[in-house]
Formats: structure tokens, C-alpha cells, sequence
């Protein structure tokens, strides 16, 4: 279904500015239908006397007239005079029309909706009436506010201009709404509203009370006021009660400009849900403490090793032991990162940087200098997957090293490039150092570092990987300088990445 601008601007010559204010007017007027219990339609004028619905809104206070949707369809003829007579004259209307959808008539209220002096579409509220039913006070004083609204659209003086609050988030009509006089006194209170004040521990009769008198934040009004523009605020009542609430002032065009008359109190008592947040910060602080006493417990577990391995006596000992170090400490630093971010996923290039300082710590000497690099970025990936993926990435680093630049070589780069789309994570380990054996097959090394990349990337990751020499067009895709056929060697990962 087209937008509203995109109609606007196929259909009408309307300047970008005008469109943005009917953008404002159709974000805010699920409000104007809740007060008039009825559906509204936004019309905007084409040539030779056509008039297209762009825009159309059910009240969440009342039964809708229409079922299906009438966007981007045309106005009746019965529409267009009442819709004519509206827009040439400025003036807020009413008629009655056939709606083919009933099969009988209804009624329609139009309103010129006014942006920099002249009408440039007109809204309407349509409805059938209920001669059987009697309007009580709440449908009364709701009437009363929405042709207030209605004027206030007349006169270009709603939607509102300057710092609008996002009306996604506050409260709706029919949460609570509390109808303020000029001084912020309560004229008149909804059931709901009554119910919110109740939780809140105010039980008294709030009719020709003050908002300050009653013991509600009027804050939020009085800044309504004074901006003369819609303010949300959310107060704490007291630890255990929070309200979340919108205040609207009711403007009227004067002679100085404009003048506060009165206003809207829209209220919802959300303590249940700030304690539900509450709740989860809390649980959040607590993982990432758990995770950072990993962490920590893992460090010790290797200065444990390490202690041990001073007191061994056999060289492949102590290179065993290192290794198992090595692999601890790649896990530490998956919980490091997870305990200073929120949430369960991770940001895997944050695993991957300090990985490679932890390479180069542990395997890089003078006999054979070799630079790491990372590439790309992994995106975001939940610890189930980056703590194995850390796990692998350690072992192709370290036995890059280990095959590609003996002891007493001239050395050379190791380069990881990282990338991904919505469904895996690519992972490319690449150096310029021996290449492979012609005889070699990845399916069965018996190394146990090949090993457990083997086992960990086909089996807890479900993901596949590949090895083989590498090319002189790697290295010229990458950047390695000197590197030609059958030098060095080339791991491709691919893990899938579940949301």
C-alpha cells in the first residue's frame, strides 16, 4: 500500500513541507479518533474535482464504519460536495452520505486541515449514529475535546510545530484521560484515569482540584502550557508506582497569536512494566558478573598451568601446557567481552583484536618476526558460537605459524578477514608463509590442533572449512606483497549465524 507522501507527491503538486505537516497530522490523529469514536479519512484534492483518500485511521474507542481499506481509492460523489463546500470555504462542515459498504446513508464531518494560511486537504470524521443508545458524560466531554481538535486543525494550530514528543510511546485515550481547565483544574476525569489515580493511592474527588492539589506531578501540564506543545513525562508517584503521562494543551487562535484554553491529561500507570525493567537490568548486571568471575577463574586456572609448567623439565611438556594456556586464555577473552556488554550476542571483532595481541604474545620471536591483521567485521554473534569460533581462529593462527614459518625463517603475515550476510559468518585465515604439501588432506590430519578445529567447526558449529595453498591472486586480493602459487596457505570458514 503507497504511503501518504508517496501519494501526495504523485497525485498533488503539495510542497514537502506541506507533506511533512500532513505526515504529522496522520502520526497524531488515532488520538482525534479515539475522542470521536468513529473513523476518519484524510482527503486530498486532485484536478477536475476528484478527491483520493491517502490516509485513514479506526478509533480504538469505538466500532469502525469501514472494514477494508479505502487508501488510495476515490470519493464518492456524495463525499465530493461535502468535501468541496469544506475545503472552498475553510469552514468545519457537516452532511450526510451513502456509504455503498452499509448500503445507507452516514454522517461526515469535514474539517479543512490548514498549513501556512490555505487549506491543503481536508479530514474527515465519519459515522453512523446509534439513535438507541444515549451519550453519557464520558461521550459528551469527549466530543467536546475532539471539536476543540477539530478547530484546532481548522486554524493550523494542530498538529503541533516545534519539539513534538513521540506519540508512539505515550499513553492512548483510552488509558486515562484527565481534561484540564486553563489553570491545569480537573474538569472532568475518565473511568480509566479515576482507576489510575486509585493505583497511585488518590482517591478523592478530583473535579475542581488543581493537579498539584490532587498530589500528581503537574509539572508535565504547566510545561505543556507554556510551550504550548504536547509534553510526556513519566513520574514516580512513589518507589513502587510509576505514571506515564502526556499532556496536550487546547490552543485557540487570538489576536497575540495563540491562547491556552485548556487541556488533555493522557495517563497509564506503568509500574509494572518499570519494575519489569528493573527486573531485567538487574538480571543483565548479574550475568555479566558471572561472566566476568569466569573470566577470572579462567585466569587463574591459567597461572595455575603456568606455575606448573615452570616445574617441568621436558620441552614438549611445557609447549603442551602453553598451549592448553593459550586455549584458556582464548575463552577468558570471550568472557571479558561479554561482561562489559549487554545482552547475550557480541560484537565477534572484539574477540578477534586482542586474539591476534595474543598471538603475537605467545608465538612471535626475533628467529622469526611475523605480523598478524584482521579484516572486515564479523557482526554480531551469540557467545554459543563466538567462544568455538575463538577456539578454531586460535588453532589456525598458531598453526600458521607453526607450518608456514619455522624457526630461523625470514618470517611474513598472517591476515584474517571477517565478513558475513543474514545467514553465516565467513571467516578467512591466509599467510604467506610454506604452503601446503601436495599430499596433503585436511579430512585426516592428526594433528590435534587441526583436530579440534576439525571436530569444533563440523560438529558444535555446523559450519564447513577448507584448506589449500595459497595463490599469488590472494595475495594480491589481500595485500600480502611476494606471495605466489603454491605459497602459503588459504582456511576458509563458513559457521551459519541462527537469530
Amino acid at each position: 500500500m503507497p504511503t501518504l507522501a508517496e501519494l501526495a507527491h504523485e497525485h498533488t503538486e503539495l510542497e514537502s513541507d506541506a507533506v511533512s505537516h500532513l505526515g504529522a497530522l496522520v502520526s497524531e490523529w488515532g488520538m482525534l479518533a479515539d475522542f470521536c469514536f468513529a473513523d476518519m479519512l484524510l482527503y486530498l484534492p486532485i484536478g477536475n474535482d476528484s478527491w483520493l483518500i491517502a490516509a485513514q485511521v479506526r478509533a480504538a474507542t469505538g466500532q469502525t464504519l469501514y472494514h477494508q481499506d479505502y487508501v488510495n481509492t476515490w470519493a464518492s460523489d456524495s463525499e465530493k460536495v461535502l468535501l468541496k463546500r469544506c475545503y472552498e470555504s475553510g469552514e468545519i462542515s457537516q452532511g450526510e452520505i451513502f456509504v455503498q459498504a452499509i448500503g445507507g446513508p452516514a454522517n461526515m464531518l469535514t474539517i479543512p486541515v490548514r498549513y501556512d494560511g490555505k487549506t491543503i486537504a481536508v479530514l474527515s470524521r465519519e459515522w453512523v449514529t446509534d439513535s438507541a443508545r444515549r451519550a453519557g458524560q464520558l461521550e459528551s466531554t469527549y466530543a467536546e475535546i475532539f471539536g476543540k481538535l477539530a478547530e484546532m486543525v481548522a486554524q493550523g494550530l494542530f498538529p503541533f510545530e516545534g519539539r513534538i514528543a513521540d506519540a508512539s510511546v505515550a499513553p492512548r485515550v483510552g488509558d486515562g484521560a484527565i481534561v484540564l481547565d486553563a489553570q491545569t483544574r480537573v474538569r472532568y476525569a475518565s473511568p480509566n484515569a479515576v482507576s489510575a489515580l486509585h493505583r497511585v493511592g488518590i482517591s478523592t474527588n478530583s473535579i475542581g482540584q488543581t493537579l498539584a492539589e490532587l498530589g500528581v506531578a503537574e509539572s508535565a501540564a504547566r510545561n505543556a502550557y507554556e510551550r504550548k506543545e504536547p509534553v510526556i513525562e513519566e513520574i514516580e508517584q512513589t518507589t513502587e508506582v510509576t505514571l506515564l503521562t502526556r499532556s496536550i494543551p487546547l490552543l485557540v487562535a487570538s489576536a497575540g497569536g495563540t491562547d491556552v484554553i485548556g487541556g488533555v491529561l493522557l495517563l497509564r500507570d506503568v509500574s509494572e512494566l518499570r519494575r519489569r525493567d528493573r527486573l531485567l537490568l538487574t538480571k543483565d548486571a548479574t550475568i555479566r558478573e558471572i561472566h566476568h568471575r569466569v573470566k577470572n577463574n579462567l585466569q587463574t586456572i591459567s597461572s595455575l598451568l603456568r606455575l606448573q609448567a615452570r616445574r617441568l623439565e621436558s620441552v614438549e611438556a611445557k609447549e603442551a601446557v602453553a598451549e592448553s594456556v593459550r586455549r584458556i586464555r582464548t575463552i577468558a577473552l570471550v568472557h571479558e567481552t561479554l561482561s562489559r556488554e549487554p545482552g547475550e550476542d557480541i560484537a565477534f571483532i572484539e574477540i578477534v583484536r586482542p586474539l591476534l595481541r595474543l598471538v603475537e604474545e605467545g608465538l612471535q620471536s626475533a628467529d622469526r618476526p611475523v605480523q598478524f591483521a584482521v579484516k572486515g567485521d564479523g557482526g554480531r554473534m551469540p557467545a554459543t558460537v563466538a567462544t568455538p569460533l575463538s577456539v578454531v581462529i586460535l588453532e589456525l593462527l598458531q598453526n600458521a605459524v607453526d607450518h608456514g614459518f619455522p624457526e630461523g625463517s625470514a618470517g611474513g603475515s598472517v591476515l584474517v578477514t571477517l565478513s558475513h550476510d543474514d545467514d553465516a559468518l565467513y571467516v578467512r585465515v591466509l599467510n604467506n608463509g610454506i604452503g601446503l604439501s601436495p599430499n596433503f588432506d585436511f579430512s585426516s590430519a592428526t594433528g590435534l590442533g587441526l583436530s579440534i578445529v576439525r571436530t569444533l567447526v563440523t560438529t558444535e558449529l555446523a559450519g564447513t572449512i577448507a584448506m589449500r595453498s595459497g595463490t599469488k591472486s590472494d595475495g594480491d586480493a589481500t595485500g600480502i606483497a611476494g606471495m605466489t602459487d603454491g605459497q602459503g596457505t588459504v582456511v576458509d570458514l563458513r559457521v551459519p549465524i541462527t537469530n
